[in-house]
């Protein structure tokens, strides 16, 4: 089972390098993520989401594939290709994979102009290890929504506290 995670942030740049650091922490198997999007709402109250894919690209590149093997059959691998990643980009944009994008935009509502939330939906995590690693962005984060077990949610919210007052002390020290 998966857990959402939705932890503020004041500055989109924010966001955005913890979603970075965390593709580099899934690479060394200490976190599995299915989804993990940046909503941002920016100075005049537009909320954006920023997709770790584009379902839209990757949807017409899979049917451009597609259709130029079946175009091949048929002898006419161009109109093949340019069919199918028609299909393709559209049915990848009609796609909605891991969090609901309803749910993202009404989230961002909620957030405070100029600032971010980093939405991360969890297969699987190391949370401690994963923390340590993320600790020089814990003085500014804020965990504000979670699926998580009010145990599970107390521990993550003491290893976040932690986190801050370590890298405060290492900022002070």
């Amino acid at each position: 089972m998966s857990n959402l995670i939705v932890v503020g942030f004041p500055k989109v740049d924010e966001a955005e390098a913890v979603r970075k650091e965390l593709v580099a922490i899934q690479q060394e198997h200490l976190i599995s993520l299915e989804d993990a999007v940046v909503v941002e709402r920016d100075a005049d109250g537009q909320v954006q989401l920023r997709q770790a894919i584009n379902l839209t690209a990757a949807g017409a590149l899979g049917g451009g594939f597609w259709g130029s093997l079946v175009g091949l059959l048929f002898l006419n691998p161009l109109l093949g290709a340019a069919v199918g990643a028609g299909m393709g980009a559209a049915s990848g944009a009609l796609s909605d994979l891991g969090i609901n994008d309803g749910f993202l935009r009404e989230l961002g509502e909620t957030l405070p102009k100029g600032s971010a939330a980093l939405c991360l939906l969890v297969r699987d995590a190391t949370p401690d290890r994963v923390v340590e690693r993320l600790r020089s962005f814990a003085p500014h984060a804020k965990l504000l929504r979670t699926s998580l077990s009010h145990t599970d949610e107390a521990q993550l919210n003491e290893l976040l506290e932690s986190s801050r007052k370590q890298a405060e002390a290492l900022r002070l020290g």
